[in-house]
């Protein structure tokens, strides 16, 4: 069974308490060091300083240079040792002979340490091993009144004292180390805890593996990606949705500066959406906002893009299919009728009847409604037709106005339809929901070289003028309903693509509702000169 890794959180615990160990252990070994080194030269100095007080004692000096006959000086150094706790006061003569020691015993014999560079007349200070163990002496030439020297005096401390005094100093630094080292493993646990939380709980290699994931899918989906942290600002955005919007904000930017569209704004500002319907740039999109949440915090929102300009304009294509299919049925059964008519006739030697009667239907075809002949192109004679009989069917009567013309092909007919549909549309409902009877519709066809434009006036009650430029506004409608709204800012983005513009020339008239107009360049093949 594979062993289970430590979680990376207990690592960089482990390690930031192994370096607080490390550094705490070299910085006690360093100032225990630099501690006894300082205390050392200390009590050298001391010693030297007791020295130099007994050395400065003419009477020591005198019997020092007769060597002592009384015995006096044993005395005096063992008081100036009880009253400096030295280890040692030791007094010798010009030669080195002791002539006072702690250990009588040891009286006069020679020292066991080099009194050269003493009775050469020099201090020293130094640390020297001797009868009495290792200490930190400091020895001084003992004088005679002339200036001679006649002997040495030495002072030694107990080095084993003096480290002791060392291992209590350090003791209370451990101490205080020690509840240093405390507070930075606390430190080091809350450290990793806030990391654990920082990254949900997830291993390094689990957020490498995530990383590699969510380029994966964010690269791979054909939807637009738009995601947003707890604060609001936009933390992914990918290249899709850089598409859809025609420019990606940066990560890091917070929503409200992003420059996107408005409907989008208001998605994040409501954090909900579920197939909104939205407008960017010259797209349609369809808008869907989910929130983010983990173990109970909020994590921001995901926003995802899917692109309904191609659908819209299929949509609108199979509607005009749909009206034109309708019309040619119910013109199928009028005709199959005329014709049984017809047939009867004929069969019963009516010629003349027959005749009256073809002349009769001829005359009221739906074509007649308006000029079709002045315009050659089959989509829109086909189109003119369906809409006739489709408004007949509404009690609306349109009509192709006296001055269209239009003498070349079409070269764009998805926009066009797209455009001259939706104008078209809206009039037909605008003049039945119209209070003006008849109700009607006026049409006007007209090109100028490759260029097509179109005019649309209804007999309905009209526009506000307060709306204005608002109608062409994804979602604005003046019926209020949800989910309408999106017909004129299609047309205007399909006039667009071939770069043309619709535009609302009239509100309302008299005797007359809204005039919408249409500019549609390259919609045409060009007139040969």
């Amino acid at each position: 069974m594979p062993r289970r890794p430590v979680p990376f959180a207990w690592q960089v615990m482990g390690l930031q308490v192994g370096v607080l160990v490390v550094v705490f252990g070299l910085g006690c070994a360093l100032i225990g060091w630099l501690f006894d080194r300082e205390l050392t030269e200390q009590y050298g100095s001391r010693a030297l300083a007791v020295a130099h007080t007994l050395a400065a004692d003419p009477a020591i000096a005198a019997a020092a240079a007769v060597e002592d006959p009384g015995g006096a000086l044993p005395a005096r150094a063992e008081a100036a040792r009880a009253a400096s706790g030295a280890l040692f006061v030791v007094i010798t003569d010009r030669h080195g002979i002791r002539l006072a020691h702690p250990n009588p015993q040891r009286i006069h014999e020679q020292v066991s340490t080099d009194p050269s560079a003493v009775l050469a007349g020099r201090d020293t200070i130094n640390v020297e091993r001797g009868t009495l163990g290792l200490s930190a002496r400091g020895k001084t030439p003992l004088r005679a009144p002339d200036g001679s020297i006649v002997g040495e005096v030495s002072v030694g401390f107990n080095v084993a004292e003096i480290r002791g005094y060392v291992w209590q100093q350090l003791g209370l630094a451990g101490i205080v180390a020690g509840c240093a080292l405390l507070l930075g493993v606390a430190g080091a646990a809350l450290l990793s805890r806030r990391l654990k939380r920082l990254t949900l709980g997830l291993e390094p290699a689990e957020l490498a593996e995530l990383v590699q994931e969510r380029e994966a899918v964010l690269r791979g989906i054909s939807e637009g990606v738009l995601a947003v942290d707890a604060t609001g600002r936009v933390s992914v955005c990918n290249k899709e949705a850089v598409r859809l919007l025609g420019a990606g904000p940066a990560p890091g930017t917070p929503v409200a500066e992003a420059d996107l569209p408005p409907g989008l704004v208001g998605v994040f500002a409501l954090r909900a959406a579920d197939n909104v319907i939205t407008v960017a740039g010259d797209r349609v999109l369809v808008v869907n906002y989910r929130a983010v949440r983990r173990d109970g915090r909020d994590l921001g929102g995901v926003l995802t893009l899917r692109d309904r300009t191609d659908l819209e304009n299929v949509t609108r294509e199979l509607d005009s299919v749909r009206t034109l299919s309708s019309a040619l049925r119910a013109s199928r059964h009028e005709f199959a009728n005329r014709l049984h008519v017809l047939s009867g006739l004929l069969q019963n030697g009516y010629r003349d009847e027959a005749l009256e009667y073809l002349h009769a239907v001829a005359g009221g075809t739906p074509a007649a409604a308006g000029p079709v002949g002045a315009v050659d192109d089959p989509y829109l004679q086909a189109f003119v037709a369906a809409k006739t009989a489709e408004a007949a069917e509404r009690d609306v009567r349109l009509t192709l106005s006296d001055t269209s013309w239009v003498g070349t092909r079409v070269t764009a007919p998805v926009e066009v339809t797209t455009v001259l549909g939706i104008l078209v549309d809206n009039a037909l409902e605008a003049a039945r929901l119209g209070a003006r009877r008849p109700a009607w519709v006026d049409l006007a066809l007209l090109s100028d070289d490759d260029a097509l434009y179109i005019s649309v006036v209804d007999s309905g009650d009209g526009l506000t003028p307060a709306l204005g430029e608002q109608v062409f506004t994804a979602g604005v409608s003046t019926r209020g309903e949800q989910g309408r709204g999106l017909g004129l800012s299609l047309a205007r983005q399909a006039a667009r693509q071939l770069g043309g513009d619709v535009t609302l020339a009239t509100a309302a008239g008299d005797g007359h509702g809204a005039v919408f107009e249409a500019r549609l360049p390259h919609a045409l093949v060009p007139v040969a000169t």
